[in-house]
């Protein structure tokens, strides 16, 4: 088969109108990073932080800073308020994406959240999108999601090192100095990315309209199969990847075609959160040597895999102790059955009081009365960030070619 032969294989007049839809999308993308679209809370798409009053120190000796992207749907705003009052640090940068499908309560609520916590104010910079973009998690839709929300936060500000996307059913294992000190023990340039060649192929072909239209949908299926493209090898993983700086601008610039050539073939793949920046990845001769094959997270057992012997305290108990003691930064997919697990996790290891931040070396206070003053440069960290350093320096001593990447 020819370079390029796959595109052929979905000219359906569907999947052209999606393929359309996804050439629009990364030009929107591209302009995103070069151009200011951070407008006033009235119809923004983005509201912005007002400037923060102290700003983190970068360089030898320094803590990184980490970027958040966090997203939920409709009924998740509570959880994401949760959320990020768990990862919350001052030196770190986060933007909340409540998607089209969230009503205007929730989107008003989370702006109104993000605009009254005294430390979001004073450090400036916790961000929120105010128009939802519609998004399918199984469709193309949720790539451009991430890519869109990674061109914001190179737009307000590029001073970060790694870029963290997080869904409301997620969690941290640690508390945020921890996970600061973690990374400052690897080189900044390293993208964590779960990766596999897949000898499958993404061959269903479907149709994300959430690409082409203002509210959510649901994919749907195209008749046919693509044959495997002979122009790039496919590569699969975890959706949830943590990606370096250096990286996501290359996804987002394109200052090549292959970043734009691989978003066009994934427009009409199935999951293709789980294929594109390990495509990406794994085909690009400046990126392939500088991945480690782990995203940090362990994925939480679903208790209806649990014996049937176990009283629901013990299945939760089990729960605990099997995703507390795995030793990763995150962990999901926490659901509506988790609260306990959760208020577990924030009591016995983040230390985090009911409507309170993760305490730091930059809390005055603890708990909830944690308040600003502290020095936001200087990280304190106990074992769990020590146990995670250990693990992220045995990972990157092995660093190379990625697992299956051509030489």
């Amino acid at each position: 088969m020819p370079h390029g032969s796959w595109l052929l294989q979905t000219c359906s007049p569907s999947a052209a109108l999606a393929s359309l839809a996804v050439v629009t999308t990364s030009v929107l993308i591209l302009g995103y990073a070069s151009t200011s679209f951070l407008l006033s809370a009235d119809g923004a798409d983005v509201v912005e932080a007002a400037p923060a009053s102290v700003v983190p120190r970068r360089g030898p000796g320094y803590p990184p800073v980490l970027a958040y992207y966090i997203s939920g749907g409709h009924g998740h705003s509570v959880r994401m308020t949760r959320l990020l009052k768990a990862v919350y640090h001052p030196r770190n940068r986060y933007l909340l994406h409540l998607d089209a499908g969230a009503g205007a309560y929730e989107r008003v609520r989370l702006a109104g959240y993000a605009r009254s916590e005294r430390a979001f104010l004073e450090y400036g910079n916790v961000h929120v999108v105010g128009k939802g973009d519609p998004v399918d998690g199984r469709g193309a839709s949720a790539v451009a999601a991430v890519l869109r929300g990674a061109a914001v936060l190179l737009r307000v500000g590029a001073d970060w090192d790694w870029l963290i996307t997080l869904g409301a059913s997620d969690y941290p294992l640690l508390a945020p100095d921890d996970l600061l000190y973690a990374f400052s023990s690897v080189p900044r340039g390293l993208s964590f990315i779960d990766h596999r060649m897949d000898s499958d192929g993404a061959d269903a072909v479907v149709v994300d309209q959430n690409l082409i239209q203002s509210t959510n949908a649901e994919i749907s299926f195209s008749l046919g199969q693509r044959a495997k493209p002979d122009a790039f090898e496919l590569f699969k993983g975890s959706p949830r990847p943590i990606l370096s700086r250096d990286f996501v601008e290359y996804c987002v610039v394109a200052p090549d075609n292959l970043p734009r050539t691989l978003l066009l073939y994934f427009t009409n793949s199935l999951s293709p959160m789980e294929f594109y920046f390990q495509t990406v990845m794994a085909n690009s001769a400046r990126f392939r040597n500088s991945t480690v094959n782990h995203n940090l997270r362990h994925t939480v057992a679903q208790l209806d895999g649990a014996p049937a012997s176990q009283g629901v305290d013990q299945q939760q108990a089990s729960r605990y102790d099997a995703t507390v003691g795995s030793g990763a930064a995150f962990a999901g997919v926490f659901g509506d059955d988790d609260d306990a697990v959760l208020q577990r996790i924030d009591e016995e290891v983040l230390g985090r009081s009911l409507d309170g931040v993760t305490p730091g070396e930059w809390c005055a206070g603890d708990g909830e009365e944690c308040t600003v003053g502290g020095n936001i440069d200087v990280i304190r960290h106990g074992v769990k960030g020590r146990r995670l350093a250990t693990l992220m320096a045995d990972l990157v001593g092995g660093v190379g070619p990625c697992d299956g990447c051509s030489k």
